[in-house]
């Protein structure tokens, strides 16, 4: 069994093992009437040398490294280092804020009681 495509939501990833079967499979999806916004397409290329363009009515398609769905960062790596320095850096960022706030002298020798 191989894995042509992947759906969520609103949108579809295409994935092709050469060049020539993501051209097939991008002419194929826009002659079955789906609705291509071809300024949101994005190609990222994993473990190949090729760089022939994707096209769609004669326009390229734009090559990124990265890109981000779902919260999610995925690069032409194949890997999830660019994700987790990510997240790493975004939880820094929320420690350090909070940091800030507990060692406030405002609050500091206060019994502070939450309720969830």
């Amino acid at each position: 069994m191989q894995l042509d495509n992947l759906d969520f939501a609103d949108d579809l990833a295409l994935l092709s093992h050469t060049q020539q079967q993501m051209q097939e499979k991008t002419t194929c999806v826009a002659a079955v009437g789906l609705n291509i916004h071809k300024e949101k397409i994005w190609i990222l290329r994993y473990n190949t040398t090729c760089t022939n363009q994707i096209t769609l009515d004669g326009e390229a398609f734009e090559d990124v490294k990265t890109f981000t769905y779902l919260g999610s960062i995925i690069d032409e790596h194949g890997g999830s280092g660019a994700d987790m320095k990510a997240r790493i850096g975004k939880a820094r960022v929320e420690y350090l804020q909070l940091k800030n706030i507990w060692n406030s002298k405002q609050h500091q020798g206060q019994n502070l009681q939450y309720k969830c």
